[in-house]
């Protein structure tokens, strides 16, 4: 499998993002109903794994393949823009703007939603039979999740929220490190590989991912959780997209960046 070098590779970054800026509205939402969907039903996936098996890990391991499989069709998650698009602008490409980004941002974040959201309600009703008994195992786990991460979160005041928005920083530093990684290889089997190991940290260690979040909370309000959608937008998807923006953006996006593209001047001999 062919490996690019790093200053290659930060070249894709950088033409990735001017894309993205200037890819149409249509396509953009598009692409990022597709992908919200379809990260979803990982989640649901790795869920039912972990309820079914009792060990987290298999869960954890498993999961990275919705990830993989929206990225190898072209689709698009906030976490990935939040580090790709800032690049165009500080790398001045012609035409984008800061205006550019902002606008795939929000229509990223309107489509991740909706697919996460399609989901969420496809998984409620089968988990109820649709809405007519109980939810089953796995939509019990469902709500006590979103329980545990709001109200959870709440209980601990600003430390709660410190940890909360840290998580957030952490998740998108494993996932953006994820979508690069993808970018090192031009093989399906290398991209595959690279995406797998950093997706399997983030979800192992319970860092919080936005996206997913989109479906876990609806969910769990679906299927009777005891919290709000005030308790979920402000104890979880607000400071995780934060976080998330922050993460990715810093540890990946500006740290390749000023390293590989925006090197600093050689020493002397």
């Amino acid at each position: 499998m062919a490996y690019l070098v790093p200053n290659e590779f930060v070249t894709k970054m950088i033409d990735a993002g001017e894309a993205k800026i200037f890819m149409s509205t249509r396509d953009t939402v598009i692409r990022a109903y597709m992908a919200g969907a379809i990260l979803a039903l990982a989640a649901a996936f790795a869920v039912t794994i972990n309820v079914q098996t009792g060990n987290p890990l298999v869960g954890a391991l498993l999961f990275p393949v919705g990830f993989c499989m929206l990225y190898l069709l072209g689709f698009d998650l906030l976490t990935g823009v939040f580090t790709l698009c800032p690049l165009a602008v500080l790398d001045r490409r012609p035409g984008c703007t800061w205006n550019g980004v902002l606008r795939n941002w929000w229509l990223v974040f309107i489509g991740n939603f909706a697919g996460a959201f399609t989901v969420a309600v496809f998984m409620a009703i089968i988990f109820t039979f649709g809405f007519s008994e109980a939810p089953n195992a796995v939509g019990m786990k469902i709500g006590v999740i979103g329980e545990s991460r709001t109200v959870g979160y709440s209980a601990h005041g600003a430390a709660g929220m410190l940890t909360l928005f840290i998580r957030g920083v952490m998740c998108n530093w494993m996932v953006s490190t994820g979508v690069v990684a993808a970018m090192m290889s031009t093989s399906v089997s290398g991209k595959v590989i690279g995406m797998w190991m950093p997706i399997l940290v983030f979800f192992y260690m319970g860092f919080e991912h936005s996206i997913v979040n989109m479906f876990l909370f609806p969910s769990g309000l679906l299927l009777g959780g005891h919290f709000t959608i005030m308790d979920y937008l402000l104890w979880n998807e607000i400071p995780t997209v934060l976080g998330n923006l922050v993460g990715g953006l810093t540890f990946v996006g500006l740290t390749l960046y000023s390293t590989h593209a925006r090197t600093a001047p050689r020493r002397a001999a």
